[in-house]
C-alpha cells in the first residue's frame, strides 16, 4: 500500500499553528487583496464568543488552510489558501493586544506572539503582499500616521476595536484559542494551482437554503434531525420547489420589514441566523411550525389554482402579472385572512392595492425596486397604516392620465382582461386596430389606403398604436381571418363576431383614426382608474423618494463616481449630502443633539460608533469634550449605523433618500 508523500493533512490548534516557532506566514503575490468586511467580522466575532462560552471540550472549525514551504528561506510558509481568514484573526489578535497591552501585559504578550516573530518583534508573522504589506503592518503594530485613510485593515481592525471591550479580551481570546482547521501542507513536488483549484473550484457552493438547512440541523441529534427533516423540511421544500431560496428571502423580508439581498455574500443566509440566533429543538418546534406554514402559502401563491375560493384565486394571479415582488406582503395578509385574523374583504383590497400599486408605477416608468419591506413594516401596524404607505408610492390619477395618452400600455393582455371582463386573457389575443406597422393597402376608413396618409396622419397613428385607446382583446380564430386586414373589413368581419363585449362595440365606430383612438383612451383611462383605484387618502405622489430603512447597503463605490443622492429629506428638511458618509456624519450629530440618549443606547448595544475616547488611530470627529465619532468605516457600515440610529430614536419613518442616477442604478 503506498502512502501520499506530497501533501500532509493535519488537524490543529489555529491559535497554536499561527504562534508556532518563528516562521513568516507569506501571501505569494498571485493573491487577491485582502477584502473581507465587516459583516464577515461580525459573524467570525460572533463564532468565537459562541465557542468561548460552552464547555472546555467545544472547538470550533474554520476550514481548511492551505501551504507550502519556500524553497529559498526553509522557515517561511507560503499561503496558497485562507489569507482573508488568516488576516482577520490577525487583525482581530491586533485589536485584543492593543486593548490590553497597558492594563494586563502578560496577556498582551501571549496576543503578541501570534502576531509578531519572537526572535523580531519588528517583523509580523503574516507577510501580506509586498502592495500592502506596510499597511498591514501598520495597523497590527499600531504605528499609523495618517489618520484619514481607508482600508479593509483599518476599517475590521476598528470594528473588533469598537466590539470587544476591555474585560471581554479574555473571553474571546478564549475562544481564540479553540479554534481548529485543517493544516495542508504541500511537499516540493505538489501541484499547488491544482490542489489550490481541488479546493475552491470543484462542486456548486452551498446557497443560501442549502446553508440554512444545515445551521437548522447542525446541532441536533441524529434522531432529531430526522424529525425535522420529515415535519418540517420536506413539507417546505414541497411546496416551495425550485423557488425555495426565493421563499426565505420573501419570508424573511416579511417578518424584518427590511429588504434582503438576494446576491452577495449568502445575504439571506445571514439574515436568517441574525433572525435566529438559536435552532436547538427547544426553539425550533415553534419556529419551524410557522416556516411550514408561510411554505404552504407560497405554495399557493405560485399556483393559484390551489386556492379553493374562486375569488381569491383570481386575484392572486392578478398580483402574478407583476411577479413575486409583492410575495412578502400578500403572504402576511394571505396567512391573517386563513388565521382568521382578518376578513376576505380585506386580504381582497390588499390585493388590490398591491396591484395599482405595481401597475401604476410601471405605467409612469417608476421602478419597482425596494417597495415591499415598507409595506410589510406599515402593515404590522393595522390596515390604516398601509393604506396610507400604499397610497404615498402610488402615482395620482392626474399623472397617469397623461401618460396613458401616448405610452405603450404595460401587460396588456392583464389590463384588457380586466376591463373587458375576460376571465382568461392570455386565450385571447391583443389586437392593435391600428396595426404597428401597417402595410399600404390598411385603411381605417375604407376609402383611403395606407400609402395616401399624409405623414403626420401616419406618424400619428403609428405613435398610438401601442396605446390603451388601440388596443382591445380578440379570439385567435378571428384574428387569423382578417389579419393585414383594413379597418372596416375588421370591423364587419371579426370585431362583431367577438364574444368580447368591448370588442363588439367596435362595429359602431365607422371610422378608426386618430380622434377615434382619443376617444375610446378617454373612457378607457377613466375605467382603468377605477379599476386600479388608489386609496382615497391625500397622501402624497413622493416621486421615488426611498425610506431610509430600504437604503441600499453598498460595500463602495466604483472609480469616478460623484453622488449617490440627490438629496435627503430629514424630518421635513431637505438636507443635500452626496454619500453615505456625509449622511452618517450628519445624522449622528443630529442625533446627538436631539436624540441623545436614543444614539448612546444604540451605541451600548452595537459597540458604536460613538465612543467615550479616540482609542485607537484613525479619522475621529469630536461631538463633545467627552464623547467622539469615528469616521473610517466602510460604506455599508455607516448605513448600517443611520438606519439603526434613526430607528433606536423613532424618527426612522420621517427621513427619506432621493437617489442620484448613479445612485440608484449601482
Amino acid at each position: 500500500m503506498s502512502t501520499a508523500t506530497n501533501v500532509e493533512a493535519t488537524a490543529v490548534n489555529t491559535i497554536e499553528w499561527l504562534s508556532a516557532g518563528n516562521t513568516t506566514i507569506v501571501v505569494p503575490v498571485y493573491q487577491r487583496q485582502y477584502r473581507w468586511d465587516i459583516g464577515g467580522c461580525e459573524r467570525l466575532l460572533a463564532d468565537v464568543r459562541a465557542v468561548a462560552d460552552e464547555d472546555g471540550g467545544h472547538r470550533h472549525f474554520i476550514g481548511s488552510i492551505l501551504s507550502a514551504h519556500d524553497s529559498s528561506d526553509a522557515a517561511d510558509l507560503i499561503l496558497i489558501d485562507g489569507q482573508q481568514r488568516i488576516t482577520t484573526l490577525m487583525l482581530l489578535v491586533a485589536a485584543l493586544q492593543h486593548a490590553v497591552r497597558d492594563s494586563d501585559p502578560a496577556l498582551a504578550d501571549e496576543l503578541a506572539r501570534v502576531l509578531v516573530r519572537t526572535d523580531d518583534p519588528a517583523r509580523t508573522r503574516l507577510r501580506p503582499h509586498d502592495a500592502w504589506a506596510d499597511l498591514y503592518e501598520s495597523v497590527v503594530l499600531d504605528r499609523r500616521l495618517g489618520a484619514d485613510r481607508e482600508s479593509r485593515f483599518d476599517d475590521n481592525y476598528a470594528f473588533f476595536r469598537s466590539q470587544v471591550q476591555v474585560d471581554e479580551v479574555p473571553r474571546i481570546w478564549r475562544g481564540l484559542q479553540r479554534l481548529e482547521h485543517v493544516s495542508i501542507t504541500l511537499g516540493s513536488d505538489a501541484n499547488a494551482q491544482q490542489i489550490f483549484e481541488s479546493l475552491n473550484s470543484t462542486g456548486e457552493p452551498l446557497r443560501d437554503h442549502e446553508l440554512i438547512h444545515n445551521y437548522i440541523l447542525m446541532g441536533l441529534t441524529h434522531s432529531e434531525q430526522l424529525e425535522v427533516e420529515a415535519r418540517f423540511w420536506l413539507p417546505i421544500e414541497q411546496h416551495t420547489g425550485e423557488a425555495i431560496g426565493a421563499f426565505w428571502r420573501h419570508y424573511l423580508v416579511m417578518t424584518t420589514g427590511r429588504e434582503v439581498a438576494a446576491g452577495g455574500e449568502h445575504g439571506v443566509y445571514s439574515a436568517f441566523r441574525q433572525s435566529f440566533p438559536r435552532v436547538d429543538v427547544a426553539h425550533l418546534q415553534a419556529d419551524a411550525e410557522v416556516w411550514r406554514h408561510y411554505a404552504e402559502i407560497y405554495g399557493i401563491l405560485l399556483d393559484p389554482s390551489q386556492e379553493a375560493d374562486a375569488g381569491i384565486a383570481q386575484q392572486l394571479r392578478f398580483v402574478n402579472t407583476f411577479g413575486r415582488a409583492a410575495y412578502p406582503l400578500v403572504m402576511s395578509v394571505y396567512s391573517d385572512h386563513a388565521r382568521g385574523v382578518i376578513a376576505r374583504d380585506e386580504l381582497i383590497e390588499t390585493l388590490e392595492w398591491i396591484q395599482a400599486l405595481y401597475l401604476r408605477r410601471t405605467l409612469v416608468n417608476l421602478p419597482n425596486e425596494r417597495l415591499v419591506a415598507r409595506l410589510c413594516r406599515a402593515r404590522a401596524e393595522g390596515r390604516d397604516s398601509l393604506a396610507r404607505a400604499v397610497a404615498r408610492i402610488t402615482p395620482s390619477d392626474e399623472r397617469v392620465s397623461a401618460v396613458l395618452k401616448y405610452s405603450e400600455l404595460p401587460h396588456a393582455a392583464y389590463v384588457l382582461g380586466r376591463l373587458e371582463g375576460v376571465d382568461e386573457p392570455l386565450d385571447y389575443d391583443v389586437e392593435k386596430l391600428v396595426p404597428a406597422v401597417p402595410g399600404d393597402s390598411w385603411s381605417g376608413d375604407g376609402i383611403r389606403s395606407w400609402s395616401e396618409y399624409t405623414d403626420d396622419e401616419q406618424n400619428s397613428l403609428r405613435a398610438l398604436a401601442p396605446t390603451l385607446g388601440n388596443l382591445t382583446l380578440l379570439e385567435p380564430r378571428l384574428a387569423e381571418r382578417v389579419f393585414g386586414a383594413a379597418y372596416p373589413v375588421k370591423r364587419a368581419e371579426a370585431y362583431a363576431r367577438s364574444s368580447v363585449p368591448a370588442t363588439r362595440e367596435l362595429q359602431s365606430v365607422e371610422v378608426w383614426s386618430s380622434a377615434a383612438i382619443t376617444q375610446r383612451t378617454v373612457r378607457l383611462t377613466a375605467e382603468l382608474l377605477r379599476t386600479w383605484a388608489r386609496p382615497a387618502l391625500p397622501e402624497i405622489d413622493d416621486d421615488g423618494l426611498t425610506p431610509i430603512l430600504d437604503a441600499v447597503r453598498r460595500r463602495g463605490w466604483p472609480a469616478g463616481w460623484e453622488r449617490e443622492f440627490d438629496y435627503v429629506e430629514y424630518r421635513g428638511e431637505r438636507w443635500e449630502v452626496p454619500d453615505v458618509k456625509y449622511l452618517f456624519n450628519r445624522v449622528m450629530r443630529r442625533a446627538w443633539t436631539d436624540t441623545r440618549e436614543a444614539a448612546l443606547s444604540y451605541c451600548a448595544k452595537h459597540g458604536g460608533p460613538i465612543y467615550r475616547e479616540m482609542a485607537w488611530k484613525g479619522q475621529w470627529d469630536e461631538l463633545d469634550e467627552s464623547h467622539f465619532l469615528y469616521m473610517g468605516w466602510d460604506s455599508n457600515y455607516m448605513m448600517n449605523a443611520v438606519q439603526g440610529v434613526l430607528e433606536e430614536s423613532g424618527l426612522a419613518s420621517e427621513v427619506f433618500v432621493k437617489y442620484s442616477y448613479i445612485g440608484n442604478v449601482m
